[in-house]
């Protein structure tokens, strides 16, 4: 399953960013959209406007099985990267992970329709989600939920690898194995659901967070914080980014850093979850 995730991880792992390297920022939309496109799946884009110049979502859609129809679940990812960062972990991984469970999906039979969306500008807080949400909101849209995966490629087995950011309501491993699973109280029932599903893959740690997380800042620095200031049911599965990642949001964050049987572990899980809040009850 690593090789699978290889070739994306390649290509994906380098600066993404609008204004020092716009050229690699389209370049890796067009090849999302070529990924997406392979597996069959149709592919739009929710184009908005920032600084002046036009950014793309990439929004991929899996349909339901024919005669089913339902409002979509979202698993979402970020394109963009920090400057000077190639974002191997933030936010490749999470890429590469949302082409595998695309693929895996394809002989899936769905109760509802799957939206594999990359948004761009997460790094400029949040652009691209927030225009997104904000037009689901505009046109009366909804949402079975989302699912964002944010850094989800680093992990290490040693003590100590694992700090617990400030103000954290529960017992954080000291190991830095898991997967945080991080909703708002609005997102309760969407938390549980995930949570139990990959937890047969991958240890996990769930928190809900009161409110949509003001008084916990940590807990809202992805894409599921668009969905949750608009009413919308969202998850942020993470390692935990900087709180385990030394190489964070630095030249660092390469590749080879990267722990390839997690990064196959999480795309287990997050196959696991879709699956469990998409299929039909035969397909489980």
């Amino acid at each position: 399953m690593a090789d699978d995730l290889t070739p994306h991880l390649i290509h994906l792992a380098r600066e993404r960013h609008p204004h020092t390297s716009p050229a690699a920022l389209q370049d890796t939309a067009a090849y999302l959209t070529q990924a997406f496109a392979r597996q069959g799946l149709d592919v739009t884009t929710h184009r908005f406007e920032a600084w002046g110049s036009f950014y793309d979502n990439l929004i991929a859609t899996r349909p339901a099985a024919k005669g089913q129809s339902s409002a979509p679940l979202i698993l979402a990812a970020h394109y963009d990267t920090v400057e000077g960062s190639p974002g191997a972990d933030d936010n490749a991984s999470g890429l590469a992970v949302l082409i595998e469970v695309a693929g895996r999906l394809a002989q899936t039979d769905l109760a509802r329709p799957v939206q594999f969306i990359a948004f761009c500008l997460e790094e400029e807080d949040l652009l691209g989600s927030q225009a997104y949400t904000t037009h689901l909101a505009a046109t009366s849209q909804s949402i079975h939920g989302a699912i964002v995966l944010e850094c989800v490629g680093y992990a290490s087995d040693k003590e100590g690898s694992q700090k617990t950011p400030p103000g954290i309501p529960v017992t954080v491993p000291t190991v830095g194995n898991f997967l945080a699973i991080i909703g708002n109280q609005a997102s309760a029932s969407l938390t549980s659901t995930v949570a139990q599903a990959m937890s047969l893959s991958v240890p996990v740690v769930p928190l809900i967070v009161p409110g949509n997380g003001e008084q916990l800042p940590d807990t809202r620095r992805s894409d599921h914080t668009a969905f949750w200031e608009q009413g919308f049911p969202a998850v942020m599965i993470t390692d935990t980014a900087n709180f385990r990642n030394p190489h964070y949001h630095r030249s660092t964050d390469t590749i080879d850093t990267l722990n390839f049987d997690f990064l196959s572990s999480v795309a287990d899980a997050v196959t696991a979850a879709v699956r469990s809040l998409a299929a039909n009850q035969l397909e489980e």
